[in-house]
């Protein structure tokens, strides 16, 4: 059985890039809603990610 954690590498994007753009937000959001849970591996993905958006290392693109 082959597990996919989309959220956690919609997260590896973002800090590849150094940014959360609106595209990666919105597949994040999506996929918590189709889910309708946080599996711990993309619960920790996500928490790295606030971490360094917090630290200033990842930069928040707004919607234009």
């Amino acid at each position: 059985m082959k597990t996919k954690y989309v959220i956690r590498q919609l997260v590896e994007k973002a800090l590849f890039i150094k940014k959360l753009t609106p595209e990666i937000e919105n597949e994040i959001n999506s996929e918590l809603t189709a889910m309708g849970y946080i599996s711990d591996v993309d619960y920790e993905a996500l928490e790295l990610l606030m971490a360094e958006m917090d630290a200033g290392r990842i930069q928040l693109i707004p919607s234009i």
